[in-house]
């Protein structure tokens, strides 16, 4: 399985997330990026547990109701597998090797670095470019992931009809799309050190870039979830409800200060600590700039809020600032789901790798 792949050409970036499914079509003219089609597809709960694809069936067919609704006629597809369900290590090797050389070496030295049996596991690696202070070696970035991680996904996709052209990894996604940012953050972001905290419904990453490179990544099991299930709680709403009204609002007075003030608060916690974990365990690096994606980045005022209590300055993420849109994509639609695209989006940048 190739995950970090050689030339493709336009594949679809599908995020298959406990929520919904995303699809993103980017078309590249002149060196500036367009969006040719998007969509987003609810999921019912429990459809995807834990990062893991409870029912194959029912995911193949919300992508098939997603490739549907976004018009695209591509066939080819990259998918991703959760950071957690990764392991990665950078290993050193020397320079002068082939790719086929390093393939070879890799797989005679894999079951040390790996703590599963081979044949449980599909592995990749990518040249990172040469080891400091030592220009004979090169690092060597080693992937391994379990492979019916990689293989739910390929028959989701493949009961939809399409063809999984690359399975990457979310972290690596959030990182390939977090160079098209830097329009967006004041300053460019070399020597710059920036967190992504991409806050989904079940679960909140947080990405630590340090001059556009993955250093640090952390999962906590926090998320849009728990607010829809306080709504339901107080309210006597059933959980399809709770999520509309979260949505689309109608919801008591009382909503804004004893619920959604609560909620935004815990969700600060909950980066101010995933942060704290970070910073003592790196050299006391400090940390430049905050972008918030997902679905609960789109809260008001969120930003704001944690500008003022983390004392950083902090970014709604909108991948597609400069992006060219095509006709079939709804620019308001487009803009109230941005922040929730990340992962879509740097799996559809793979078609200019």
């Amino acid at each position: 399985m190739n995950w970090f792949n050689r030339k493709q050409s336009a594949v679809l970036g599908i995020d298959i997330s406990t929520a919904s499914v995303k699809l993103l079509e980017l078309s590249q003219d002149a060196g500036r990026y367009k969006v040719e089609s998007y969509a987003v597809v609810p999921l019912p709960q429990d459809a995807v547990i834990d990062k893991n694809i409870a029912n194959i069936e029912l995911i193949g067919n919300a992508i098939k109701s997603v490739v549907k609704q976004s018009g695209t006629r591509s066939k080819q597809a990259c998918v991703a597998v959760a950071g957690s369900s990764v392991m990665t290590k950078v290993i050193v090797m020397p320079a002068s090797f082939s790719d086929a050389e390093m393939e070879e070496q890799i797989m005679v030295e894999a079951d040390q670095y790996i703590p599963y049996s081979l044949d449980e596991v599909n592995l990749d690696f990518e040249i990172q470019g040469p080891t400091k202070n030592n220009p004979e070696m090169v690092d060597v970035l080693l992937a391994a992931c379990r492979r019916e991680n990689i293989e739910d996904r390929v028959a989701a996709l493949s009961y939809a009809g399409l063809k999984a052209a690359i399975v990457d990894v979310e972290a690596f996604a959030i990182e390939n799309a977090a160079t098209i940012l830097s329009d967006q953050l004041s300053g460019a972001i070399e020597n710059k050190t920036v967190a992504i905290a991409d806050i989904g419904a079940t679960m909140t990453t947080l990405n630590i870039l340090y001059e556009g490179r993955t250093v640090y990544t952390r999962e906590q099991g926090f998320g849009g979830k728990q607010l829809t299930e306080e709504i339901q709680r107080r309210y006597g709403l059933s959980y399809e409800e709770a999520g509309l009204a979260k949505k689309h609002g109608g919801l008591p007075d009382n909503y804004d200060t004893d619920v959604l003030e609560p909620f935004k608060n815990a969700m600060l916690q909950q980066i101010a600590r995933s942060l704290q974990f970070f910073v003592s365990s790196s050299a006391n690096r400090g940390i430049d700039a905050m972008v918030l994606a997902g679905g609960c980045s789109s809260i008001p005022g969120l930003d704001k809020l944690v500008e003022r209590d983390l004392g950083i300055p902090a970014y709604i993420a909108n991948p597609f600032i400069n992006m060219s849109l095509s006709n079939r994509v709804k620019p308001q639609s487009l803009r109230n789901d941005s922040p929730s695209m990340m992962i879509a989006c740097g799996l559809a940048l793979r078609s200019f790798d």
